[in-house]
């Protein structure tokens, strides 16, 4: 079984888009990055930190906001309008979840489309599953590096997607269409899941359950994903039940270390992009 190691991959994206920061800081341009986070959900503050420690390494800057969590809806809009208008942003991220009070949608359909660095404006949803240009959503982009990574090819594969969120299993479904897989999906309500994902050549599971993927519903030599984060008696764990798959799969994400850091690296890429699009001839 091969490791696939999201940190040493993102470590490269990350040298990379250093020298291109370093580049556009030659001609008077500094990336910004705006961080919102409403709240203190724990889980919430450890992610924020994590992008905002990247970004300052890369030589982004950082515009963090930390809202208290009875912030109102119209509080949050007029400060994503603020952003918005700012030169000196070129991305905004909303951290997700958002307390009961605030719509989601309605805060996400309120960012401006070219700095939606996470790609959950309903424009560029579209553009996604049209094949147009526009940022691609982190956690599927970074999949897809860190497949392209290690030279796995994806035409003519069959992938099972267990999971039809908006933020990963949609969006994956159609960056793998792109690179010609047959596609999957499957959810809590799919009978029979096992008989699906035994034929899989890739399997990609966040479905939100620890250790649920086994070495029984795999079959041998299968790429297998796991883009789950589970925590269990202080240890993280994945979907994926990594030592009882490990002995079957070909090749597999560890969790920690393995979709996660490209999850961050790949909201960098789409900030980087964002402020080249916006401020460069």
């Amino acid at each position: 079984m091969i490791r696939l190691d999201g940190t040493k991959v993102a470590a490269d994206l990350q040298a990379e888009l250093t020298q291109t920061a370093a580049g556009l800081r030659e001609q008077g341009i500094v990336p910004g990055l705006a961080v919102i986070l409403v709240g203190n959900d724990p889980a919430s503050k450890v992610y924020v930190g994590r992008k905002e420690k990247m970004a300052e390494k890369i030589g982004i800057k950082n515009f963090a906001y930390t809202l208290a969590d009875d912030t109102t809806e119209q509080q949050l809009l007029e400060l994503i309008d603020q952003l918005n208008q700012n030169d000196q942003v070129d991305g905004i991220l909303v951290q997700l979840p958002l307390p009961d009070q605030i719509d989601e949608q309605k805060i996400l359909q309120a960012i401006d489309p070219a700095k939606d660095v996470d790609s959950f404006h309903p424009e560029n949803v579209g553009k996604l599953m049209q094949g147009l240009p526009g940022p691609k959503p982190c956690t599927p982009n970074g999949i897809m590096k860190l497949l392209a990574a290690y030279d796995i090819p994806i035409e003519g594969k069959h992938a099972v997607i267990i999971g039809r969120s908006n933020i990963v299993g949609k969006p994956m479904a159609h960056l793998l269409l792109e690179q010609n897989a047959t596609v999957t999906i499957t959810h809590s309500r799919t009978k029979n899941l096992a008989e699906l994902t035994k034929q899989a050549d890739i399997v990609v599971v966040a479905i939100g359950r620890p250790n649920y993927l086994t070495g029984e519903m795999i079959k041998d030599g299968a790429i297998v994903i796991d883009v789950g984060i589970n925590r269990l008696e202080k240890k993280l764990v994945g979907d994926v039940d990594f030592e009882n798959v490990a002995e079957k799969a070909g090749y597999l994400t560890p969790v920690p270390g393995g979709v996660g850091p490209m999850t961050i690296i790949m909201l960098m890429v789409n900030t980087i992009k964002a402020c080249r699009l916006r401020r460069t001839p």
